[in-house]
């Protein structure tokens, strides 16, 4: 049987509110952000966007949860999850992306496997067949 953490002890790092910082994020683990950030964020791991941070940036990361205001590219390998306090507005690429009632989204989305995106946008796409109907037509 799986427990889930503590959210205290799931955070490798943190940005506090009031904090403001300019620049480029890197780390490694779960890093929560409940101040103001401008620039560009990246990981393998989770980001997790407080519900009173404000973010301006290009984000690429593992994963995404958003209860703040986020502005800029998103790309997540595995999913971004905008919750009913969050607001996300730039050009989204994610497998899943999941909204919460009373969350917002304004921008465009992409939702491709890594598979696809690595073969193209015509890999995996087969004429269909239809039943009863001549291919020689």
């Amino acid at each position: 049987m799986r427990f889930r953490k503590t959210p205290s002890e799931e955070f490798a790092g943190f940005l506090g509110e009031g904090t403001a910082i300019t620049g480029e994020l890197r780390f490694s683990g779960t890093m929560r952000v409940d101040g103001s950030f401008v620039g560009s964020i990246s990981t393998a791991d989770v980001l997790t966007i407080g519900e009173h941070a404000v973010v301006d940036a290009d984000i690429k990361v593992g994963a995404i949860e958003v209860y703040g205001r986020v502005a800029g590219n998103l790309d997540a390998k595995r999913r971004v999850d905008v919750w009913s306090t969050g607001h996300v507005t730039g050009e989204v690429h994610t497998p899943t992306l999941v909204i919460e009632a009373g969350g917002t989204f304004d921008g465009r989305s992409r939702m491709i496997k890594d598979k696809e995106e690595q073969d193209g946008p015509s890999a995996g796409q087969r004429k269909p067949h239809l039943e009863g109907v001549d291919e020689a037509h």
